[in-house]
């Protein structure tokens, strides 16, 4: 029998929420009756709380780690979806 070790779990359950996250925005958007679209939103709304618990435990203990963004890259990012934003308005 295989013992895993925490950051094998905790990557196994970061993933099992991504994957759920997917599957409750899918439902949503495919939902033609508002009550249970609402209640799929819910739903993912508490999934993705989950998530980013577990993302934050992994970055915590160094399983998960995310380098500074370069201050060039933050504002390129920033200027792409602005205007994405802005454009779907």
């Amino acid at each position: 029998m295989t013992n895993y070790g925490d950051k094998e779990l905790l990557t196994d359950a970061l993933d099992a929420q991504k994957t759920e996250t997917n599957n409750y925005n899918t439902f949503a958007n495919e939902c033609a009756h508002p009550d249970l679209r609402n209640t799929f939103l819910s739903i993912l709304s508490e999934e993705h709380d989950i998530q980013f618990q577990v993302f934050n435990t992994m970055h915590a203990a160094g399983f998960y780690p995310t380098p500074p963004a370069e201050q060039a890259k933050i504002d390129e990012a920033k200027q792409t979806h602005s205007c994405e934003y802005k454009a779907s308005k």
